[in-house]
């Protein structure tokens, strides 16, 4: 951002009196007093992909005029990508768009603020530093990192920049999660003895690209950039656009799907990570020659590090053979539970009279309340939710105005990234994957998973 002395001085002013800090974000007529031509944010695309097309094209479009950003380019290493994202991004804005065939090309023209990350899953860690060291803010999409190599690089680099980061972690734009926060933190809750994280779907074509595949040539693309730092192999169309069936690239269903849940129970119970996990399953059903399981149990341990005897269990189970996709996360305590899926808390399972009394103890129930009086939001795994994607979208812009840190920090990434190599380590191994707090490391069988 370009910031003048009077931008500056005026910023200085209206913050010193109060008007940044309202906690529902900044009124249209704040930002109205105090942003004019010159300050207009310029936003880049990093990889025109299925997920920026369909969720943040639109929630972008929600705010961008009120906050007065723009879309000036589109970067994406596939010829077709690019052209087509530079197209609809040209019809959404009125004005030509800039097309980079790469990320240097990007930032070696200082042409963005800030960047939308959207690209393979093994890539945003990566790109999250390539995007803050030249100086852009960005709005990265999860998984964060698939190393603890990648993870440790990114947290550095974000936390030295200063710049603004948001993980994709919508959920933490919801209001029901924020009362669902706001009530376990009180201490009415009692403390978290278990939860079960649950997502399930039916869909054979789910993360395959078949009718875009005869599509891809090598010729068009640069796959030796795509590989980043994975090891080298010739050039396979199926790892490029179905990275999530495929291990390095990506590590399927914990990375998708489980990094939203277990971003929860780091947000509402203040850990950083696991104390372990267990994890087992298999390709059951879609023999279609991915190697990321389809099916997936996994068992967490988490407490104090120092306190073996205090903690709580989380179990997260996946299929992707049968289901509705209607994700299900249920908290426990010994007074009963809340339920984000019916964003209520009940005395069910709690310490009811007629036990407590057998064991001259009193009984401990949880009384019967709505989460917050707001609509359900629902969690689908294609958009996150209209009403949440855009709510993220729009408190990452925020942040970039404010400098304030957003919802999802950089922080939230580096610790669900920890869960999902955890579980990664330990289906790889078969056996209990640890984590070393002294060196930052993954541990399964006494050694560092490397993958």
């Amino acid at each position: 951002m370009k910031n003048s002395r009077r931008s500056f001085i005026k910023q200085t002013a209206l913050a010193g009196a109060g008007v940044m800090v309202a906690k529902a974000g900044w009124s249209a007529q704040s930002y109205r007093r105090i942003i004019g031509a010159n300050d207009r944010v310029r936003v880049g695309v990093v990889g025109f992909s299925d997920r920026h097309r369909g969720s943040h094209i639109p929630s972008f479009m929600n705010h961008y005029k009120e906050l007065n950003f723009d879309i000036v380019a589109v970067s994406d290493i596939w010829k077709m990508r690019r052209e087509q994202g530079a197209a609809i991004w040209k019809e959404k804005m009125g004005h030509d768009i800039i097309v980079c065939r790469n990320n240097e090309e990007l930032y070696d023209k200082k042409l963005a603020d800030a960047v939308f990350i959207s690209t393979a899953d093994f890539q945003h860690a990566l790109h999250t530093v390539e995007a803050v060291r030249a100086g852009c803010d960005a709005y990265v999409e999860k998984p964060f990192a698939e190393s603890m190599a990648d993870n440790r690089a990114a947290l550095k680099a974000v936390n030295e920049t200063g710049k603004i980061v948001q993980i994709g972690s919508q959920r933490r734009s919801g209001d029901n999660y924020h009362a669902a926060d706001e009530f376990i933190k009180s201490g009415k809750f009692g403390d978290i003895k278990m939860v079960e994280l649950t997502w399930n779907v039916n869909q054979p074509g789910r993360w395959r690209r078949t009718a875009l595949l005869p599509q891809l040539k090598e010729e068009d693309t640069d796959w030796k950039r795509y590989l980043l730092n994975r090891p080298f192999e010739s050039f396979d169309p199926r790892k490029y656009l179905e990275f999530r069936l495929f291990w390095p690239y990506s590590s399927g269903l914990p990375g998708q799907w489980m990094s939203h849940q277990i971003d929860t129970v780091h947000w509402f119970s203040g850990l950083k990570h696991p104390r372990s996990v267990v994890a087992n399953g298999g390709i059951y059903m879609w023999k279609d020659g991915r190697k990321n399981w389809d099916t997936i149990t996994a068992v967490f341990d988490y407490g104090p590090a120092d306190d073996p005897t205090s903690g709580f269990q989380v179990t997260f189970a996946s299929r992707m053979d049968n289901g509705e996709e209607d994700p299900k996360e249920i908290y426990y305590s010994n007074g009963g539970e809340l339920n984000l899926s019916t964003n209520k808390v009940s005395p069910r399972g709690g310490l009811t009279k007629d036990f407590a009394a057998a064991m001259n103890m009193q009984p401990n129930l949880l009384p019967e309340l709505d989460l917050s009086a707001v609509t359900k939001v629902v969690a689908s795994a294609n958009t996150g939710g209209d009403v949440l994607t855009s709510n993220h979208v729009r408190n990452w812009m925020e942040c970039v105005r404010s400098r304030k840190q957003p919802n999802a920090p950089v922080e939230a990434g580096y610790s669900h990234s920890i869960a999902n190599l955890m579980t990664t380590a330990s289906a790889h191994a078969g056996q209990k994957a640890t984590f070393d707090e002294k060196t930052q490391e993954v541990m399964v069988g006494g050694k560092i998973f490397k993958g």
